[in-house]
Parts: structure tokens; sequence; C-alpha cells
């Protein structure tokens, strides 16, 4: 399930990639333009500029701007930099596994096989979808029937 802060991060994206190039926002704004607690947001674009996503830059004409263009920022680095793994349960996962106390097998656990099925699926969604395709869409290339999204990410 994506955390507050992950959908937080999210919306703070689409804001800053809706920009002009070379415009910067203030975290005030970005806060108030998308209702989100600025203390809060501090925390989560911080995360996010020290990922690499973000650039920020102080003083007069300064604030928060994307690192790079939002078509060469992946959903799927976004969420795990501020949610974590992808997988629903943590036996499930490629970067954070650990083994359940339950399990006496994890290699032949339904449960466990049916959730890496999940994860890669989810993975597969956001680790192809950009930002600039989030924003674009308006979040819709998630749907599993959007043929749109999936030509575009065909290629």
């Amino acid at each position: 399930m994506l955390t507050k802060k992950g959908k937080y991060g999210l919306k703070a994206l689409v804001d800053l990639a809706r920009l002009a190039p070379g415009e910067t926002a203030f975290i005030n704004d970005i806060a108030s333009r998308n209702n989100i607690p600025k203390k809060f947001l501090d925390t989560i674009l911080l995360e996010l500029r020290n990922s690499g996503v973000l650039r920020s830059k102080k003083g007069p004409g300064g604030g928060y701007s994307l690192s790079r263009p939002a078509a060469d920022i992946r959903i799927g680095h976004v969420i795990r930099t501020l949610d974590g793994p992808l997988a629903p349960i943590r036996c499930a996962s490629r970067t954070a596994y650990e083994a359940c106390d339950d399990c006496a097998d994890p290699e032949r656990c339904q449960v466990r096989r049916s959730m890496t099925e999940v994860r890669d699926a989810i993975a597969s969604i956001l680790d192809n979808m950009t930002l600039e395709q989030f924003v674009a869409t308006g979040g819709r290339g998630i749907e599993a029937g959007d043929e749109d999204f999936r030509a575009s990410n065909a290629s």
C-alpha cells in the first residue's frame, strides 16, 4: 500500500513537473497547492533530493526543481525511495528479503509465491512508468486496461 509519504511525494513531483524548464518552487508553495503539511513535505523533498530526483537552490530564485527531465524519472524509483520495497510482504522482496518466522520452506510457500507475482506485476508497471507519463495521464497509466500507456512502454 502506498503510504501518505509516497502519495505526498508523488503529488509534489507532479507539481514540480508542471513547472516551466528552469523554474523552481518553494516548499511553502508546493505544500499549499497540494494540501500537504509543510514539515512533512520538508522531509519528503530532502529524501528525494538525496536520492537524486530533485535539486534545491538557496537564495533568490531558489527552491526545488526536478534534477532531470520528467521522462527520465521512474515512479518505481520514487516509491522505493520514499516507502521502501514494493513487495506486499518481506519474504517476497528482492531488496529487503526476510524469511517468515512461521514458514518451514519459503521456496514452496504458496503465499510467498503469490506475493512474489504481485510484486513483479507492481514493479513491471511502476518501473516502466515515467513521471512524464504519470503527469500526462493523471495517473491513469497504472490501470491494467490502459492500452495507450502499455503501447508507449513497449518501446
